[in-house]
């Protein structure tokens, strides 16, 4: 009886790390697709005019950059759900890297709302 058990338990464990991952995997990808649905006419209308100047660059797409980054700072984080802290995929800085990414997402949404409700103006619906 022990050892069924232990395989419950176990099995219980192994599913418990593989739906971890694949919630974290689909989160990942809505949180990378969420900024193209919302503002793609935003982001057709900076590309659309698209030149080397600091100040275009810095205003029109310094949000759509922070986001970016912020995914990227998270993957690390994703590879890491369900693993062990003395794995070798678990980052030893992996709530830093979960604070960074988030932190740098969020500041990049804030950013790319203000860009598209500038550019929603300049439309005039």
């Amino acid at each position: 009886m022990p050892q069924s058990a232990r395989t419950y338990r176990a099995e219980r464990e192994r599913r418990a790390r593989r739906t971890a991952r694949v919630v974290g995997l689909i989160g990942f990808l809505a949180a990378a697709a969420v900024p193209v649905i919302l503002w793609h006419r935003a982001i057709a209308m900076i590309a659309s005019d698209f030149r080397i100047d600091a100040r275009y660059l810095l205003t029109g797409w310094l949000g759509y950059g922070l986001i970016a980054l912020g995914l990227i700072v998270l993957v690390p984080v994703l590879l890491s759900i369900g693993r062990k802290p003395e794995s070798r995929l678990y980052p030893q800085s992996r709530n830093a890297l979960a604070g960074w990414g988030v932190s740098l997402y969020l500041l990049g949404v804030v950013l790319a709302v203000q860009v598209a409700a500038i550019a929603d103006g300049f439309v005039g619906h």
